[in-house]
């Protein structure tokens, strides 16, 4: 682990590095080093919080999670839902001085569908070609209605690269990333700090008042809270176990929102060798292992009760939640009774975790609530880029794991659980699943949506490739000193108004 005076010091150095105008730094602690900045390959959120700073997308979303513009002004349904007609917002500029324009837009879309390694592809894959009607004016051409798509589109696989960094860069455009957000990349020491300075010609630059943001990795709350509290931070998350001592401290202030997300245990089912521990093979080892989880007492024991238990990939306050498909008691009896079935009464299994305090004591309390059904829990700390590796490589067995959320229900499901996705990890795959989850893709009305999806969670409920188990909220803390900061549901960091004083 990275010693805190280390980070102290280096983030104070982001701040000399312009002319020791501190406070026209903002120096942001990350809870995990991020993995590639690419916004066609990435698959961590802490990436999407730096790339907020980086790359423009062409729709955000809001405090509602409404659709708000971005990139573009404009859009326009056509075709019985078949065509989006996407008008951008003129003037707008690449870091590298190239117009953004209907061009590359076509390039950035063409490239999150074709790119080996995409993680967006399954995000968009109803766009069978993009037209460019008018430098400023595009067309996506769908081969079938699809109801996600300006949610997706205000995510990840709507961020709109520059062409010709991209293409001379080919594999490498992840060291340097180009794209039309309101900071450009300046450097990245891995595991110490991604620094990012302000785009002069950004198009919306009168809301950006900060000269250079410094990110600093720290896996550990505790010590991130020390930074926060010392001066060499000004921003980061902090633990729900930590809130009493940022509300006492005068010169810290809280900000908190409902995230969208889930967290919750991947079941490795079919990815490789390591598919066939007890927890693998069998479901009835899956289902005694969630009932041998209570997860109200979860949410007291590690986070004060501030998030919401949850057993589906929407929280129980969603409109998309399955209200019959209730959060199930913890039941140890039943439990044992169904790893008797198995022929596994004493199953041992290892739990990969990423290393931050508030996971590893996480993992923990399911390892003493497990033990009392007959599980022997074995957790293997492991840095969060590098769990993310083996889990892609299926070298684990159970991996403890959130996904951050998306606005659509389908966000939250369809790349996770489908055959082939890229966040399939397990390696589940139910044709079934699949079938009900396309059509979803291509209704619009709640009600038929929800037929759909009803249908899904009794597959996924009964088969557990994930055992679903809180939604979490989004707690940051800031420097008094910092003014503008608003957090979002989504729980990226929206850099316009941000201000040090």
């Amino acid at each position: 682990m990275i010693n805190w005076r280390t980070l102290i010091a280096a983030s104070l150095f982001g701040s000399m590095l312009i002319g020791g105008a501190a406070a026209k730094t903002l120096r942001i602690g990350l809870a995990e080093d991020p993995d590639v900045l690419d916004p066609t390959l990435s698959r961590t959120f802490v990436s999407g919080i730096v790339r907020t700073a980086l790359c423009d997308k062409l729709f955000d979303i809001g405090l509602e999670l409404e659709i708000v513009p971005q990139l573009a002004t404009d859009w326009e349904w056509t075709d019985d839902k078949k065509g989006l007609v996407i008008k951008l917002r003129p003037g707008v500029k690449f870091h590298d001085g190239e117009p953004l324009d209907a061009a590359a837009v076509k390039y950035s879309i063409e490239r999150h569908l074709t790119m080996p390694g995409s993680t967006r592809k399954r995000d968009i894959s109803a766009i069978s070609s993009v037209e460019i009607i008018d430098d400023h004016t595009a067309k996506l051409v769908l081969s079938a209605p699809f109801a996600p798509l300006l949610a997706q589109l205000a995510g990840p696989a709507g961020t709109i690269v520059s062409p010709k960094a991209a293409r001379a860069a080919g594999e490498d455009f992840a060291s340097h990333p180009v794209c039309a957000g309101p900071f450009k990349f300046v450097e990245r020491v891995a595991q110490d700090r991604i620094v990012v300075e302000r785009f002069a010609d950004y198009w919306d630059k009168d809301k950006i008042k900060l000269d250079r943001i410094v990110y600093l990795p720290i896996p550990d709350s505790t010590v991130r809270l020390a930074n926060l509290q010392s001066g060499g931070l000004d921003l980061t998350q902090v633990a729900a176990t930590d809130l009493d001592t940022v509300r006492k401290d005068p010169g810290l202030k809280l900000a908190a929102v409902n995230g969208i997300g889930y967290s919750g245990i991947t079941i490795n089912v079919a990815n490789g060798e390591r598919s066939t521990s007890p927890l693998g093979r069998d479901a009835r080892v899956r289902q005694a292992l969630e009932l041998s989880i209570d997860r109200e007492a979860l949410n007291q024991v590690v986070f004060n009760g501030e998030n919401q238990p949850g057993n589906q990939w929407v929280s129980p306050t969603n409109p998309y939640y399955i209200k019959e498909l209730p959060i199930p008691a913890r039941d140890v009896a039943k439990a044992k009774a169904l790893l008797a079935a198995a022929a596994a009464p004493n199953p041992v299994i290892t739990m990969t975790a990423p290393n931050s305090p508030v996971v590893i004591q996480t993992a923990q309390v399911i390892q003493a609530m497990a033990k009392e059904s007959g599980f022997d829990i074995r957790i293997q700390a492991t840095e969060f880029a590098s769990a993310l590796q083996l889990a892609a490589k299926g070298d684990f067995e159970a991996l403890f794991v959130g996904w951050t959320g998306r606005i659509d229900p389908d966000g939250n499901i369809y790349n996770l659980v489908t055959c082939n996705s890229p966040f399939n990890d397990g390696h589940y795959c139910n044709p079934d699943v699949d079938l009900e989850l396309d059509a979803a893709r291509t209704v619009d009305a709640r009600a038929d949506r929800l037929a759909h999806y009803r249908i899904v969670a009794k597959h996924i409920l009964e088969d557990l490739p994930i055992i679903y188990l809180y939604h979490g909220k989004w707690l940051y803390a800031a420097s008094a000193r910092l003014s503008g900061f608003t957090a979002y549901p989504d729980g990226l960091i929206r850099l316009e108004g941000l201000q040090m004083k």
